[in-house]
This record gives C-alpha cells, structure tokens and sequence, in this order.
C-alpha cells in the first residue's frame, strides 16, 4: 500500500492551486481578449467582422468562417482583391466576394465580382462610392458558428450577465482566499523561537 507524507500531500495542493489559478487568468485574459476584439475593436471603425453565411467563397472561405475587413482607398483595389460591399441588387445584401475585373478605375471605380465557387460572375457592377471598400483582411475558419450560437436569444444573457458575474466571483474568492494570516512555526518543544520561519502562501499585516 502507497502511503502518501504529509509534506507530498502538501506539495500536490500547491500545485494545484498554482495551475487553477493560471488557468483562471488565461480565461480571464482570453475572454476579455474576445470581447475587446469582437465587441469594441470594430467601434473604431479600424476594422469589421462578419460571418460568412453561404459556400459561395469556398473553399478560401467556408460558411462558418469570421472575415475580418478593413477600408481601403477606393482608387487603390486590384482584380483578385476579395471585398464586402452591399450588391445593388433589391434588399442590398451584403456579399463578400473576389473582384475579377475593374470596369471602371478611379476614385469611385465599377468592379465586377464573382464567388470563388460560382461558374459564372455576379449579375451586376457595382460602383464604390464613398472613396473607400471594405477589402478582407483575414479569414478566421469556423469561429463564426460561435459567435452566431452566442448571439442566439437562449445564450446572449448568460454571455452578458452570467459570464462576467463568474468571473466577478472567480476573482473575489482569488483575492479572499489568496490571504490569510501569519503564524510562526514553533520549534520542537512547542516554544516559538525568535526569528522563526513564517508559513508559506501568508501575507503579514501590520
């Protein structure tokens, strides 16, 4: 039978609440890390994100997938640029598609689109106006599904008051919990000695 000291049962415990305690700011940092990038970043109008609903982009853009959008001068876009812009089509959709031939160049240019999965270009020219188009920056795979599900009725108040009440909670039971009080370790016998060595993980207080 393994009989398991004192001091490694000790030892197992502070290596626990040490990995616990990392992993809980790891959470804290990358959920603040997402609210900040999804929620406050696209505020700037720096840049934009948006999920991508239909296959028509496949396979460099698959339905699920999250683009990440930037405004780029007008005047400044290249056939093989892939840009979200409102199709002049009845109801505006908004569309994310590959620019396969500039009409017209100049500060306010007509382009041609096309999905990278379509036979054959989009039924329409579109001129940018405005001096400037949204023109993707970065595809993050699958992430969309996520974000979709989150923003779904069921799931949109725990995100908003459930998650940062734990996380409320988390950090005041870390700050709580993470203190205690000195107490010196007496010396054999029972009689504490000067300068004797104080218990690990306490704080003192004056």
């Amino acid at each position: 039978m393994r009989v398991v000291l004192p001091a490694q049962r000790s030892a197992t415990k502070v290596a626990l609440r040490f990995v616990s305690r990392w992993m809980g700011r790891v959470l804290l940092g990358a959920t603040g890390a997402v609210l900040i990038a999804v929620a406050i970043g696209p505020r700037t109008g720096a840049y934009q994100t948006l999920t991508v609903l239909t296959g028509s982009m496949r396979p460099s853009i698959a339905p699920g997938s999250v683009v990440v959008v930037r405004p780029v001068p007008a005047d400044a876009i290249l056939v093989g640029d892939v840009v979200t812009m409102n199709a002049p089509v009845p109801g505006s959709p908004v569309v994310t598609h590959r620019i396969v031939e500039i009409v017209e160049p100049g500060a306010a240019p007509v382009i041609r689109t096309q999905g990278d999965a379509n036979s054959h270009p989009d039924p329409w020219l579109a001129r940018i106006e405005g001096g400037r188009v949204w023109k993707v920056a970065y595809v993050v795979p699958a992430v969309g599904r996520v974000l979709t599900a989150l923003r779904s009725p069921l799931v949109r108040p725990l995100l908003v008051y459930a998650v940062p009440a734990m996380l409320a909670a988390w950090w005041l039971v870390q700050l709580w919990g993470g203190s205690r009080p000195c107490r010196i370790r007496p010396r054999r016998g029972g009689t504490p000695r000067a300068g004797a060595a104080l218990s690990r993980g306490c704080h003192a207080h004056p």
